[in-house]
């Protein structure tokens, strides 16, 4: 007789292991379905920074690798100060070297993001390698300044304006050191382009243009949008022709070559004029016209050189706020007028500013790691 006992009894034990059997199988299912279990996804790759922030981090890369440059010719120079037969010019150089690594530690500040100084005592110079020597370190110095300019031309708003601060800067910086060395200057023949601007075709302009009285305040380097520009043109303009008057009336109270050297500015500053108006017509704005005249301090009649160095200091925030507001042929235009102002007021004894076209407070600027 056949025993079906035990086939019976697994049949009746079966059915009471389906729910836990499909249970299982659904849990397979569901973790080959999220995938994420078995093969786990690739990280994203990190995005590449903005144009703006990687000329801001060469900038403060370079910054840093000429200042450890100045600070070591420094020391090298004050070490031999105990030397007696140390001469003048010497001592010349140490100054100027002081100087240097002041203006370089105020531009490593301004470009230093708040809580990014380990990463800038890491950072990577973009200059081929630190100067051994005065004549090297204003050199590099002079290269900097001009990649920073270079930089300014593409860059956002309000970091073209510093980046053009800095540029300017060092390259006033660049020519001081040089001559304290008795070396060849290395920021002479810097760009100096026109502009470039179409006039507008006849009856493109609105019947209603910008009010000269549009023009920006000035904000620290923080572009107040396109918007901002046909008053940014306008606020120029009108220091352009305050300035020209001043260097008219100078004229009358001067002599010999500094007679010679205001008529050479004047006429570089009626080229300006004209090159601002047009810009403005190029952007269908009002170009305000010139006063009947200008108050000047009864010092400026006596001595006129300070006066014209503080006419030409005036003029530079109007230029750095053209920097930030415009682009293209604009923007080159302001940056190399920018330059050129700083470059006049030194020429008329002003000290030469940290960060030209940029009023704003180098205490609030982050501090350098030590070391």
């Amino acid at each position: 007789m056949k025993d079906d006992s035990g086939e019976e009894r697994r049949r009746l034990r079966l059915p009471r292991h389906l729910p836990r059997i499909a249970l299982l199988v659904c849990l397979a299912l569901v973790m080959v379905s999220l995938g994420m279990v078995f093969r786990p996804g690739n990280p994203p790759e990190p995005q590449e920074p903005p144009a703006s922030e990687r000329a801001r981090a060469a900038a403060l890369a370079d910054a840093l690798q000429l200042r450890n440059a100045g600070e070591e010719l420094g020391a090298a120079r004050g070490a031999a100060a105990a030397n007696p037969a140390q001469d003048a010019p010497a001592e010349v150089s140490r100054t100027a070297l002081t100087q240097t690594v002041s203006l370089l530690t105020t531009h490593a500040r301004a470009l230093l993001r708040p809580g990014q100084a380990q990463a800038a005592a890491q950072s990577t110079p973009s200059l081929p390698s630190a100067p051994t020597t005065v004549a090297g370190l204003a050199a590099s110095l002079a290269g900097s300044g001009r990649q920073r300019l270079a930089d300014a031309a593409t860059a956002d708003g309000g970091m073209a304006r510093l980046l053009a601060a800095v540029g300017t800067a060092q390259l006033l910086q660049s020519s001081a050191l040089a001559a304290a060395a008795g070396a060849p200057d290395p920021a002479a023949g810097a760009p100096d382009p026109r502009p470039a601007a179409a006039h507008p075709a006849p009856g493109s302009c609105p019947a209603a243009t910008a009010s000269p009285s549009s023009a920006p305040v000035n904000n620290g380097g923080k572009a107040a949008g396109n918007a901002g520009l046909p008053g940014a043109l306008a606020a120029l303009i009108s220091t352009e022709q305050e300035t020209m008057y001043g260097y008219q009336v100078a004229l009358t109270r001067l002599d010999g070559a500094a007679a010679k050297s205001a008529a050479e500015q004047l006429a570089r500053h009626e080229t300006l004029l004209a090159g601002a108006e047009s810009l403005s017509r190029s952007q269908c704005a009002a170009i305000p016209p010139p006063e009947p005249g200008y108050a000047l301090d009864p010092a400026f009649l006596a001595s006129p050189g300070p006066g014209l160095a503080a006419l030409e200091g005036a003029s530079l925030p109007a230029y750095g706020d053209l920097v930030a507001l415009s682009d293209g042929d604009t923007r080159q235009w302001a940056i190399a007028g920018l330059l050129g102002a700083a470059r006049r007021a030194a020429l008329w004894g002003a000290s030469a500013a940290a960060l030209p076209g940029l009023d704003v407070d180098p205490a609030s600027f982050p501090t350098l790691p030590a070391g």
